[in-house]
């Protein structure tokens, strides 16, 4: 019983020592053809071990024209945040690259079609200061105002974005006043004059109600002065004419300073 126990268990021991030898040898087989196949120098890396090798190598490096090439991919289909991130290498990999120049205007886009205008603004007025004779610079001095525009408060509020709107705006149609962009830059500071011109009433109003007359006079004339042409120009004419109002408050005003007046005549010289 022992030694055909002994005989049983020496032919499991060799067949699967067969099995192994076999498997080895059909993945040299493989190993070999693939390496013809890749144009392989005879007697470098043959074999099993050169096939394990080539199999966990590292990957090549993407080239910026494959980078660029996939970050402008997500860009168009409006992925703007892997975009943003495939930019950004091929900005800081390939610096002197005029790929890093696509990728320097394509961050700034991205933060602009994200809505974060403040970013989009910084980084389109970085543009035109490294570059400012690219062909993009119109195209970027747009895309400032564009944020601006975005960024514009209603006439009840603070309008400094409104007056920087304005300002870049002309500096794009004083430097390129035939640029593709500039009938649509006209009609937005049209916009924003109008919007100024609101303000100014909308103080003047606030003004009037609460009886300073000279302020309220003073900010429908700015109006009236600086945006003529808009229909809150017009409306800023109508108050001033109304002079029922003002000449209402101007008596009160006056009377108040008269009267002030002379208690300090009368304090400083009691016996007149």
């Amino acid at each position: 019983m022992n030694r055909s126990h002994y005989r049983i268990r020496s032919r499991k021991g060799l067949s699967a020592r067969c099995l192994v030898l076999l498997s080895l040898l059909i993945i040299g087989i493989f190993a070999g053809c693939a390496g013809k196949d890749s144009g392989i120098e005879a007697g470098k890396d043959e074999g099993v071990f050169s096939w394990f090798r080539s199999a966990a190598g590292p990957p090549e490096p993407e080239s910026e024209v494959d980078l660029s090439g996939k970050a402008m991919d997500y860009f168009v289909h409006g992925r703007y945040i892997l975009a943003e991130e495939i930019f950004q290498k091929v900005r800081d990999r390939y610096p002197f690259s005029p790929y890093a120049t696509l990728a320097e205007l394509r961050l700034a886009d991205c933060k602009f079609y994200m809505g974060d205008y403040d970013e989009a603004i910084s980084l389109y007025e970085e543009f035109e200061k490294l570059h400012p004779t690219n062909e993009a610079v119109t195209y970027v001095i747009f895309q400032e105002g564009f944020c601006y525009y975005r960024l514009m408060e209603g006439p009840d509020r603070d309008q400094t974005f409104t007056h920087k709107l304005v300002e870049t705006y002309e500096r794009l149609l004083n430097r390129y006043p035939d640029s593709p962009y500039s009938y649509e830059v006209r009609k937005r500071i049209a916009k924003a004059k109008n919007r100024l011109a609101q303000h100014e009433v909308v103080v003047a109003r606030w003004y009037i109600r609460t009886g300073r007359a000279t302020q309220a006079k003073n900010r429908l004339e700015t109006a009236l002065d600086l945006y003529p042409d808009t229909s809150a120009g017009v409306k800023a004419a109508r108050l001033l004419k109304k002079e029922r109002i003002f000449q209402q408050t101007f008596t009160a005003e006056t009377d108040r300073a008269k009267e002030s007046e002379e208690s300090w005549w009368r304090r400083l010289i009691p016996f007149i």
